[in-house]
């Protein structure tokens, strides 16, 4: 059984989130009670091993512990949507669960084992990013191969959930019918939402489809997957190192994935140049794709490191938009869809989700 945790009026204890994305470990320290939860710390952690990553956080919290940890997970496979407390079953369904997503499952497991081995009698528990398109419907959800796959999980599942969920808590109680979140960072996808409900997003099985990325293609006209298996004799490991590591922004520009050093030579490299068109054409025709599963939009949001902090990246896919009365002009009202900018708030989301998943519990470990 979980045990009970006190999160009202921690003090010196409290929520730990960590949040493992594409290029970096973001943690939080949060209290929590009846009225919600509020961070005392944040931080993020690069380029060490899991255990080193949580000695430093540890660190950081300054004689602070966390009475229960969070773990941001992409990925829990075909049954694992909700909040749960990890325990070795549900471990072992991570474990297979890493087949979905080969990017980020292993490190996602190698964290939470090192947190376990930190703290061996705090409950943690996983937070899982598609459990925000759980409920999608089958003419999204359904992927357009053989009916057969569908039994071992194979459909869409939709990403950045937390972050959706940040976006659309931010926005009540004034939250639009229809309403397109494109979180845009070193991985990135766009959601259509409609009532607070995902109803299509551009990520797929894995979350190495959907648009350009930093180093992932997004979508690829699958033959081009046979013919590098066919002429070039690549193997399953050499294509996904292709299409999640070699790809993207960083393929297209031989540069870097990072659209900040990408700016920086963008006058004098065509392809750096190129990088940053493509990237943001792929935005626009997604959103333009979410669009059309609306019928339409009253609100875009952008968030993640991108969507939040490049106003040229968001102007030019505006442009890209303009006939469909997309402007970041507030000026512009005639047909004006809203633009707005918002942070994408997902350790607030899991220390959330863990403080109302623990503060029923009873008994102890």
């Amino acid at each position: 059984m979980a045990a009970v945790i006190a999160v009202a009026s921690m003090g010196r204890t409290g929520i730990l989130t960590l949040n493992e994305g594409s290029s970096s470990l973001k943690f939080g320290f949060y209290a929590g009670g009846p009225d919600g939860v509020e961070e005392r710390t944040s931080g993020d952690v690069e380029g060490a091993q899991p255990a080193d990553m949580v000695e430093r956080i540890d660190a950081a919290l300054d004689g602070a512990r966390p009475a229960a940890i969070g773990h941001r997970i992409v990925h829990g496979g075909p049954d694992l949507f909700d909040p749960v407390e990890i325990d070795a079953g549900v471990l072992a369904r991570l474990e297979r669960a890493t087949a979905f997503a080969p990017l980020h499952g292993p490190a996602a497991l190698s964290l939470i084992r090192a947190a376990q081995a930190r703290y061996p009698d705090v409950p943690q528990v996983a937070c899982f990013d598609t459990g925000f398109h759980k409920d999608l419907d089958e003419v999204a959800a359904v992927l357009p191969i053989a009916k057969k796959f569908r039994a071992d999980g194979v459909r869409r599942y939709g990403f950045h959930g937390l972050s959706c969920q940040s976006i659309v808590r931010q926005l009540r109680p004034d939250l639009p019918e229809r309403l397109i979140i494109a979180h845009l960072g070193s991985g990135a996808s766009i959601t259509a939402v409609r009532g607070g409900r995902s109803v299509d997003t551009t990520m797929g099985l894995t979350p190495s489809g959907g648009i350009v990325m930093a180093s992932r293609a997004g979508d690829l006209d699958p033959g081009l997957l046979l013919y590098l298996m066919r002429e070039r004799g690549m193997d399953a490991a050499g294509i996904e190192e292709l299409v999640d590591h070699r790809s993207g922004l960083l393929g297209i520009s031989g540069v870097s994935g990072d659209l900040r050093k990408l700016h920086a030579v963008a006058a004098t490299n065509a392809d750096a140049k190129l990088a940053i068109a493509m990237f943001c054409r792929s935005v626009a025709k997604h959103i333009a794709a979410m669009m059309a599963a609306l019928g339409g939009a009253d609100m875009i949001v952008f968030t993640g490191g991108i969507g939040e902090n490049d106003a040229v990246v968001r102007a030019a896919i505006c442009a890209d938009l303009g006939w469909a009365g997309v402007s970041i002009d507030p000026a512009a009202t005639a047909g004006r869809v809203v633009v707005r900018v918002l942070a994408s708030l997902e350790n607030a989301e899991i220390a959330r989700a863990v403080a109302a998943l623990t503060s029923g519990a009873r008994g102890s470990r």
